[in-house]
């Protein structure tokens, strides 16, 4: 069908002014008039809107009821042709001719008025529509109808045909509480107006004249008979041919309407509570893949609810973008009242748990303070009341930094902690795209790395994809982009800002970066060997789990070339439950949804942003020249800064090499020179149990042992300690058992407590012991009379340490 448009109006007001010619006192009137009629009238309809979430294809992710309680989706700007179609050859079949009303069309309604006594048709065209629906379909008056006619002429000058039934389609009712197209297409046919049938499309179109024949059982034959002769209007008008219009017919009717879909529910409240209220807001998130990550979660929350685990999130997130691409705010199965299942989990900070070891590790490479394989001690460790422990409860004694990450190992964390700056750290995750952290870095501490900070997954998803992004320009580049650290996006953006290229990284070089992925593929952990072994994969993913104290929250994070996936699993309420952990329980989800996305390959090595040094075999420190094995590796340019191997030492021994000697009992000829790794005693008491190869040190010849030789080193407890002791079963206090590392377990030790002489150790050097509350001071004495004192204060018993 032609459409002349804006012609019709012109063509209108020729002919009127042609009129007025001949009655030159009419010119002031149609003056007045035609400045009343141009005049800007702004917006039409001031209805509340339904705020609808697309997605980056604008399928329809969900919808949330517009204010006054109607579903009513934001006006549209086109109409489907079906519809288009349907409406014009039901409602008004001259629209595209007529100037907003239609002389013929009122003077008929006219006439079936008087004929039949009261109104039986109001001759409106659909812009006469338009204008009823906008002043909320005032009782129908001749005035009123002289107010319709005037501003549907005016609405003519200011709109296009097309915006006009747009209108029309946007605000006309459906039934119930059904306004609109949109949501009428959804409610009643569980599709997008652009997918309807031309039967479906029918349906829609003669419902506004009698909205209330779509009740499920009622009006059904009604329904269906103005239905079928519009189909045969379309047929005879040629639109459709008759084999269409056919099968149209035999269609059956919508029965009970359908429930919007509710594909991303905690998005849509998200986009309501960022401002997005009453708008039709485009996301990037991908339908297809948002369905799949659904499905994934409620395929493992049976497993979950047996074990009183009621809620899961998880979040993808495109590297190269920061766009998301799914956002899966709670688990679908969980119940919304009892089980916390409302509760947007991706934006909820909850416990860290271990999750932000990565960055300490890609930190302390960055600043020059750490090679992967330097080695960080493991030993037990006090901090006036912090006592760190690892996952096993056991200690290596000394382990390389990326095996500590990759074991997710805590005292090694601490540790590095402790030689980074807790206050540098915490800086530096806020600089990063960390916002949860908003207290003080002394209310952190050195907690801040074992789960004393909080986090949530919109954050951690940004930060790793951050760093991932930072990668992949560099390797492709060589220049970084200061924009590409940034949190993740999950609105359609027409413009992407332009790259601010720079030879300086925004925060971590590209050789930290990829050395920290490259320590976060290895899959091996001692910790729970048996449930490791099944996340076996033909891709590369670099992954971090974190348990939080009390097992309340259980966290993963992966990341490739191409994607981030972050998932939490847990009580929203935060109760705890055996088993509730990261590797037992989210790590299962993050591989599933990892094979739901399609492979990136894995990063390249930014090798202009390294160099290749000489590392200490043993230390993985650099080498240095008493070294006698080393490794050549691939460290980041500022790996230069970092201390040669402090563990190699020259001893100096005699001839038969089983003792250490001395210039004051040996003459230097006589001795024999050699290269020796050597840890500190406890590190070494904890080292060589795990470690087959350490050689422990040859003690010094009796008489020949120098005034600062040291071979012993407290275990527990460190000097100045504050001990609480603990109640037994039979509710008496118990005793602390205290602990000493001798490089030489063979040698005998005396112990004095407080000056009192109170037994001896060998092989094993522990002892249990009961002082009584108050300072003490223990001495301990070697058979070579190496002493050793500390000091401590038992705070009080009964109460648990």
């Amino acid at each position: 069908m032609k459409m002349p448009g804006r012609k019709s109006v012109e063509w209108f007001l020729k002919k009127a002014g042609t009129a007025c010619w001949q009655g030159r006192w009419a010119w002031p009137f149609i003056l007045a008039l035609l400045v009343v009629l141009y005049f800007p009238s702004g917006r039409i309809f001031k209805d509340p809107a339904s705020t609808v979430l697309l997605d980056r294809n604008s399928d329809l992710l969900g919808a949330k009821i517009a204010s006054d309680q109607q579903w009513r989706f934001p006006e549209r700007t086109t109409i489907p042709e079906k519809f288009r179609e349907a409406i014009i050859h039901y409602e008004d079949h001259y629209f595209y001719w007529h100037p907003g009303f239609n002389p013929v069309a009122l003077i008929r309604a006219a006439y079936q008025d008087i004929r039949a006594g009261k109104i039986v048709s109001g001759g409106s065209t659909i812009s006469m529509q338009v204008i009823r629906l906008a002043r909320k379909n005032k009782e129908r008056t001749i005035p009123e109808k002289l107010v319709e006619i005037l501003q549907a002429f005016r609405l003519e000058l200011h709109y296009s045909k097309e915006k006009i039934v747009a209108l029309y389609a946007s605000h006309a009712p459906f039934g119930g509480n059904t306004v609109g197209l949109d949501a009428a297409a959804w409610r009643y046919f569980g599709v997008s107006p652009e997918n309807l049938s031309w039967a479906e499309a029918a349906t829609l179109a003669v419902l506004p004249n009698s909205p209330a024949l779509i009740y499920p059982g009622k009006n059904q034959l009604k329904l269906l008979a103005k239905r079928n002769r519009l189909l045969e209007k379309l047929y005879r008008s040629g639109v459709i041919d008759k084999t269409t219009a056919d099968l149209a017919k035999a269609e059956p009717l919508p029965q009970k309407p359908y429930p919007l879909p509710q594909r991303a529910p905690h998005l849509l409240e998200r986009a309501v509570k960022d401002g997005c209220h009453g708008m039709r807001l485009r996301t990037t998130v991908d339908l297809r893949l948002q369905e799949k990550i659904r499905e994934i979660l409620s395929l493992h929350y049976p497993q979950l609810k047996a074990n009183e685990i009621g809620n899961a999130a998880a979040l993808v997130v495109e590297v190269s973008t920061g766009n998301v691409l799914a956002y899966e705010g709670n688990i679908p199965a969980a119940d919304s009242t009892s089980s916390g299942g409302d509760v947007d989990i991706i934006t909820s900070p909850r416990s860290t748990g271990s999750i932000l070891k990565p960055f300490l590790y890609a930190a302390m490479l960055n600043d020059g303070l750490i090679l992967p394989n330097s080695l960080v001690p493991d030993i037990p460790m006090q901090i006036g009341g912090f006592i760190p422990e690892n996952y096993n409860l056991t200690y290596d004694g000394a382990v390389p930094a990326k095996r500590a990450l990759a074991r997710s190992l805590n005292i090694p964390a601490v540790k590095m902690l402790q030689t980074y700056g807790y206050d540098q750290f915490c800086t530096l995750l806020r600089k990063i795209g960390m916002t949860t952290l908003t207290k003080p870095a002394d209310h952190y501490g050195l907690s801040l790395i074992l789960g004393g900070a909080e986090t949530d997954l919109w954050d951690l998803a940004g930060i790793y994809a951050s760093m991932a992004r930072t990668l992949n320009r560099y390797n492709q580049s060589g220049k970084y982009d200061k924009s590409d650290f940034h949190p993740p996006e999950y609105r359609e953006r027409e413009d992407q800002p332009d790259p601010e290229l720079s030879l300086y990284p925004p925060v971590f070089d590209a050789a930290s970066i990829w050395l920290t992925f490259e320590a976060m593929v290895e899959v091996a952990r001692p910790d729970e060997e048996q449930q490791w072994q099944q996340f076996s994969s033909s891709s590369r993913i670099a992954w971090k789990t974190g348990t939080s104290f009390g097992n309340r929250d259980a966290w993963s994070v992966g990341v490739t070339p191409g994607y981030v996936v972050a998932v939490w699993v847990g009580n929203a309420s935060g109760e705890g439950r055996p088993g509730l952990t990261g590797i037992g329980t989210a790590a299962p989800i993050l591989f599933d949804i990892f094979k739901s996305l399609p492979s990136s390959g894995w990063f390249n090595a930014p090798y202009n942003e390294m160099v290749q040094v000489r590392v200490c075999r043993q230390s993985g420190f650099r080498a240095s020249s008493i070294c006698e094995e080393d490794d050549t590796m691939w460290v980041p340019k500022k790996g230069l800064r970092t201390i040669a191997c402090p563990f190699h030492q020259v001893v100096h021994l005699d001839k038969t090499e089983n003792w250490q000697v001395t210039s004051n009992c040996v003459s230097p000829s006589e001795m024999v020179h050699k290269s020796w790794f050597v840890l500190p005693p406890v590190q070494e008491w904890y080292f060589r149990s795990r470690n087959p190869f350490y050689k422990v040190l040859p003690p010094f010849r009796p008489g020949c042992a120098p005034a600062e030789s040291r071979n012993m080193e407290m275990i527990y407890p460190r000097n100045d300690s504050r001990i609480y002791v603990p109640v037994d079963i039979d509710g008496k206090p118990g005793s602390t058992v205290f602990k000493v590392a001798h490089r030489n377990p063979r040698h005998l030790v005396y112990w004095h407590l407080d000056d009192r002489f109170i037994g001896t150790t060998t092989l094993t050097h522990q002892m249990p012991l009961s002082p009584e509350l108050g300072f003490h001071r223990i001495t301990l004495i070697d058979e070579y009379g190496e002493t050793l004192t500390i000091r401590f204060e038992i705070m009080s018993k009964g109460k648990g340490r």
